[in-house]
């Protein structure tokens, strides 16, 4: 009879003990359920394809459910407040494009979430810019292009996804370093921007290379210029802005994956592991391959220097343009 008392005492004493582990490690039962990621733009954009593939495969690692959920609107801040608000314990991520997170407290008078405050898990894949003309444009080279805007100040017009967006900052940045002036365009996204560079309705957008690849090979776009440091494996007669003429001059936007604000550290690494492990895998490879994105494989301390990197480099562009969003 004592050897039972002194087991069930044991077992009394362990239970605390026990619930103060787990207390301390809050990722060692996480996920216990449905993961519920809230994309910021619509079905079918490059945010949300990047997004399903790797939550597919976060489902199978992590043995839990994990569903998309559309958020769309605000240039993503409609999804990024949903997600702020939300409990902060791993079963609400944020996958977003990069003005949430970066220029939209720049723009926006008022937000009701503090983009700082969001936790950095992962950035999945980033895209180089590009400078793409329509398919008739005069100028062949970029210096021929500097020469012949020079020649015609105000009287390009440039398409851009909207006000504040990548594609409308990269033309403003281009604008500073070369003394180009042309007309923006904004429209509600990438879509209706290309088809109206195809039919010749604007002159050129600063779009990304995954929209604008396919175009050129077809003769229905012509690309003059990659915005990275060096040029890109699948374009390589294309220049860089840099070998151009333009001087420093790098552009790109991404797709990251945040957490809310006090998510604890370990549930933050114990995701970034999992999509991490999930981007080098080379099924996903290559299907991001065919998509001419490139997965990262930054821990979320460097995803977060990465964010607020680009937060300032585009900061400097909106300062020096006085730009604001239409609310």
């Amino acid at each position: 009879m004592m050897k039972y008392v002194t087991l069930l005492a044991a077992l009394l004493l362990a239970g605390p003990a026990l619930g103060q582990d787990n207390k301390a490690d809050p990722a060692a039962n996480y996920p216990a359920t449905i993961i519920k990621i809230i994309v910021c733009v619509p079905a079918g954009g490059g945010v949300d394809t990047i997004t399903r593939i790797v939550a597919d495969r976060l489902r199978q690692r992590l043995g839990q459910p994990v569903v998309i959920e559309n958020r769309g609107g605000l240039a993503g801040n409609i999804g990024a407040e949903a997600v702020y608000a939300s409990e902060p314990d791993g079963y609400t991520l944020l996958a977003s494009q990069p003005a949430p997170l970066t220029v939209n407290a720049l723009l926006y008078k008022k937000l009701n979430f503090d983009p700082t405050a969001f936790l950095p898990v992962a950035i999945m894949t980033s895209i180089p810019n590009t400078l793409t003309v329509r398919p008739d444009f005069p100028a062949k080279t970029m210096q021929e292009f500097i020469a012949y805007a020079r020649a015609n100040p105000d009287k390009l017009n440039f398409a851009s996804q909207g006000t504040g967006t990548t594609s409308h900052l990269t033309a403003e940045l281009f604008g500073r370093k070369t003394g180009v002036r042309m007309l923006h365009v904004p429209y509600r996204g990438t879509a209706p921007a290309i088809n109206d560079l195809i039919a010749g309705h604007v002159d050129l957008m600063f779009t990304e290379m995954a929209s604008a690849l396919e175009l050129h090979k077809a003769g229905k776009a012509r690309i003059l210029a990659v915005a990275t440091t060096k040029r890109e494996p699948v374009l390589p007669d294309i220049p860089t802005f840099i070998e151009s003429g333009v001087p420093d001059f790098e552009s790109g936007t991404w797709n990251a994956i945040s957490a809310p604000p006090k998510t604890p550290a370990a549930i933050v690494a114990k995701l970034n592991a999992a999509i991490v492990d999930i981007l080098k895998t080379p099924d996903v490879q290559e299907h991001l391959k065919l998509l001419n994105v490139t997965p990262q494989a930054m821990t979320p301390a460097q995803a977060a220097e990465f964010i607020k990197t680009d937060t300032q480099r585009w900061a400097d562009v909106i300062k020096a343009a006085n730009l604001t969003a239409a609310e």
